[in-house]
This record gives structure tokens, C-alpha cells and sequence, in this order.
């Protein structure tokens, strides 16, 4: 389940009215548009706010032809200037360790999140902060930056607080509530509202004028509040599946790695009495192996070796920056195994033939990123800090893959290296590995890949 997608839907449902059903005992929205152009006029008088200037969509009545989506009647549209009494730019102060205010900057708004213990201080003329003050209810906006366009909605404030230059403050009359502009502000419709108006080549940015001219739909204050409410109930229920999806995945990661240890354990399935023991075969095709038996410890038909016992490998070549070409065969560096993103280098030239791997060919990353891998991507040269395995003919390469895989966590005990971590030559032969009778090494291959697939179907399930 894409949870984010399923926000956007209940958000775009709401902005529609189809989120909750319409009461026509409920009183029109257009009334609210007047009574906010009354109490704008009577401030004004009063000289508690400014006329807003005239821009090129405003205007004295309500606009209901080309609309961007019809609404239900009791509905209007209108802009965001027309519902606000103030749209207004922070402060140029610096931050400080100690002050009379709280200072809000872009930066502690983290996932729509301010931890106000960790919010700056700073000091400003008494007698010039109280426009700048914020209060419960006000919606500040991130007007440039990586952040551009996002929104915040101040709640629950027990600090005197005041907001930096880089944000934007907008407070909304009585008649609106601004939790109900605040799930607008977090809607596809206006998202795409900030794209086509925010301005700036190298930094994206929004004004106070871009965001006063925004087009909101606007329900009847007792429908605003029914919306906010339904949304309170289902974003509380997709918190607790995005927190299931984060336990289960959690879950999938330590049951795979149990499988793992079980298979190497000879715990994943059972052992055939009539499979040659491994002991035997290595030492009848490698008379050489220093191989270990020992019953009490692992079972029957298994043996312990070092690695360079049952594999051979080889490391890949060191390419060089000016070796590297756009056109030819891909060479393959560890970054390529980490990321599916990650721009291969070529070339087109011919090198020994050891250096050149197929798809099936078994890897294993031996700095930087240690890791095992399968290549799929066909023929490609190997780059430096990379091993390719080739098992002996009494191991299956896929067992042997598994087996290491499961030994990752080791191999970085036993690493060097403060700046690039790494499994030296030594190290890597060295590796211990409990072996089972070949026919028993395709039975547990074929357990795990099993398993694995199943919890694979349950991983995409929860991203779909």
C-alpha cells in the first residue's frame, strides 16, 4: 500500500467535496465571503491591517466561471488573499543562544514537526514585534529554498515566538478555520499551483503575492469542520499502517536473515542419509582442503573449510580514470552494485580474459560497501575491489552465495581500514564456511529461494 498516495487521495477527496456528504441546513460559504469583506473593511478603518493591493486577479466579487473543478453548492472559490487578514515576510535577526523570542527558521521545521526546545532565540524591538508574533492557528510557509511551498501550522505554542525572513506568515479570519487551509495546503491541486507560480532560476521561490493569489475551494464552516475531523480519523489510521509497514519490513529483514542462519546451520532442511558427505568430496576432488568433522557441532555429512578450499577468485582490474570511455562493454565498480542509478563507465578495448564476467557469475565487494552479489546484467569488465568467486565444482554457486551473504555482518569485524574499510586477501581465503553434501546444498538453496519469495511478495505488497 503506497500510503503517500492514499494522503493525496483522501486530500484531493476533501478539496472536492466528496470527503464527507454536504448538510443543506448548513450556511453557505458566499456568506462567509461576506462577512470576512465586512470585518476586512472595519480593520482597515481601524487601521489594525492594510488594504491589500489590487493584483490582476483580484477582485470585488466572487469568481465562478472557469474554475479549475466544480465544487458541491454551499461551496465557493476564492483566493487565499481574500480569506486572510495578513500575508506577511519574517525577520532579518540572527539566531542566539539566549533571547526574548523564539526565533522560527526554515530549518526546524522537520516533517511537519518544530521540536521548540531546539529553536534558536533572538532579541527584537518591543515595540515593533507584535505583528511579527506568532500565534496558535497561523500557517508560516517556506518561501525559498529545498523546502519551497511547505506549510506549517502553528499549535499547541507556549513560547513567545517570532519567524525569520526566509518564511511566510499568513493568519486567517475567525470565519475560516485554518486547519481546514492548512490539509489545502498540503493538497495535489495546490502543489500544482506552487509549480506554475514559483519564480526563480536558480532557486525556486514563492511570494507573499503568489500565495495570496492561490485559488482554494471553500466549504461552509461546519463542513470545514466535519472534513478536518474525517481526515483526523483516516490519517490517524494510515500513521498506524505506515508504522505496521515499517515494523514488517523490519520483520522480513530479520526473518531472511534467520532463514540464512538456519540454512547455514544445516536447520532448514532435513539431512539424506544417502547424500555423499561433503568431507569426502572435497577431499576426493581437492586433496589439498584442510577439512574439519565434527558431528557435535553441525550435522550429519557437513564439514568446516576456509573458503580458498572450495572457491577460487579473482580480483577485478585497476581501471583507470583516463581508461574510461562512454561506448563499449560496461565496467562494473562497486558503486553499480549498489545503486541501479549509478552511470557505468566502458570501454572498448579487449583485456585478459579473467577480468571479463557473464551474467550468473558470483561477486563479492571487498571494500568500501562489503556485500555479495549475483551479476544479471551480462558481459561486463570487473573493476578493482571486487572478487569474483568461482566456487569448485563440489559447491553450488547459489549455497555459496547465501553462505556468505550470511557472514556480511562478520566480514566487517574483521575488516581494515579507517577511511575505506576492507577484507584483505588473507582475511578473505581465510573465511570459514560450514559445507553440506552437494545434494543438500540445492535442497537448502531451493528452501531459501522459497521463503524468500514469499517475503519478497509481502515487501511489494506494502509498496505497491
Amino acid at each position: 500500500m503506497n500510503t503517500k498516495k492514499l494522503r493525496q487521495k483522501i486530500l484531493d477527496l476533501a478539496i472536492h467535496g466528496k470527503l464527507v456528504p454536504q448538510d443543506p441546513n448548513d450556511e453557505p460559504a458566499s456568506v462567509l465571503l461576506e462577512r470576512i469583506k465586512a470585518e476586512k473593511e472595519r480593520l482597515i478603518k481601524e487601521g489594525k491591517i492594510k488594504r491589500p493591493k489590487k493584483s490582476a486577479k483580484a477582485s470585488d466579487t466572487p469568481h465562478y466561471e472557469n474554475v479549475p473543478f466544480e465544487v458541491p453548492e454551499g461551496w465557493v472559490w476564492t483566493t487565499v488573499s481574500d480569506i486572510s487578514k495578513s500575508i506577511l515576510y519574517g525577520v532579518s535577526e540572527s539566531a542566539k543562544t539566549k533571547g526574548k523570542y523564539k526565533l522560527l527558521r526554515i530549518t526546524d521545521i522537520q516533517n511537519n514537526r518544530v521540536d521548540w526546545d531546539s529553536v534558536p532565540f533572538t532579541d527584537f524591538d518591543e515595540d515593533k514585534v507584535f505583528p511579527y508574533l506568532l500565534n496558535d492557528g497561523d500557517i508560516v510557509f517556506a518561501r525559498t529554498g529545498a523546502t519551497v511551498g511547505k506549510s506549517y501550522l502553528i499549535n499547541g505554542l507556549n513560547h513567545k515566538a517570532i519567524y525569520a525572513s526566509y518564511l511566510i506568515r499568513l493568519q486567517t479570519f475567525d470565519f475560516i478555520l485554518p486547519q481546514y487551509v492548512k490539509l489545502f495546503f498540503e493538497s495535489g491541486y495546490y502543489w500544482e499551483q506552487i509549480e506554475l507560480g514559483s519564480v526563480g532560476i536558480g532557486q525556486p521561490n514563492v511570494n507573499g503575492t503568489i500565495l495570496g493569489n492561490l485559488n482554494i475551494p471553500l466549504p461552509p464552516l461546519v463542513e470545514q469542520k466535519r472534513i478536518v475531523e474525517e481526515i483526523k480519523k483516516w490519517f490517524a489510521l494510515i500513521d498506524q499502517i505506515e508504522h505496521g509497514k515499517a515494523d514488517l519490513q523490519t520483520v522480513i529483514k530479520q526473518a531472511k536473515s534467520k532463514i540464512l542462519d538456519l540454512a547455514i546451520h544445516g536447520k532448514l532442511v532435513p539431512q539424506d542419509p544417502n547424500d555423499e558427505p561433503a568431507s569426502e568430496l572435497l577431499k576426493r576432488i581437492n586433496p589439498k582442503a584442510e577439512v574439519t568433522c565434527d558431528n557435535g557441532h553441525y550435522p550429519l555429512g557437513w564439514c568446516k573449510t576456509q573458503l580458498k578450499y572450495i572457491a577460487d577468485y579473482v580480483n577485478g582490474r585497476a581501471f583507470k580514470p583516463e581508461e574510461w570511455e562512454t561506448n563499449g562493454i560496461p565496467i562494473v565498480r562497486i558503486q553499480n552494485l549498489n545503486d541501479e542509478a549509478a552511470p557505468y563507465n566502458k570501454s572498448s578495448k579487449s583485456y585478459e580474459e579473467k577480468y571479463l564476467i557473464h551474467e550468473g557469475d558470483l561477486l563479492f565487494a571487498w571494500a568500501a560497501s562489503l556485500g555479495t552479489y549475483i551479476w544479471e546484467k551480462g558481459d561486463a569488465w570487473l573493476n578493482q575491489h571486487i572478487f569474483k568467486v568461482i566456487p569448485f565444482v563440489f559447491m553450488d554457486k547459489l549455497y555459496l552465495y547465501y553462505s556468505l551473504e550470511s557472514l556480511i555482518k562478520d566480514f566487517y569485524k574483521e575488516s581494515h581500514g579507517s577511511g575505506m574499510v576492507h577484507i584483505t586477501k588473507k582475511k578473505f581465503e581465510d573465511i570459514e564456511c560450514f559445507v553440506p553434501p552437494l545434494s543438500e546444498q540445492q535442497r537448502i538453496v531451493a528452501k531459501i529461494e522459497e521463503l524468500f519469495s514469499i517475503l519478497d511478495k509481502i515487501k511489494k505488497a506494502l509498496e505497491a
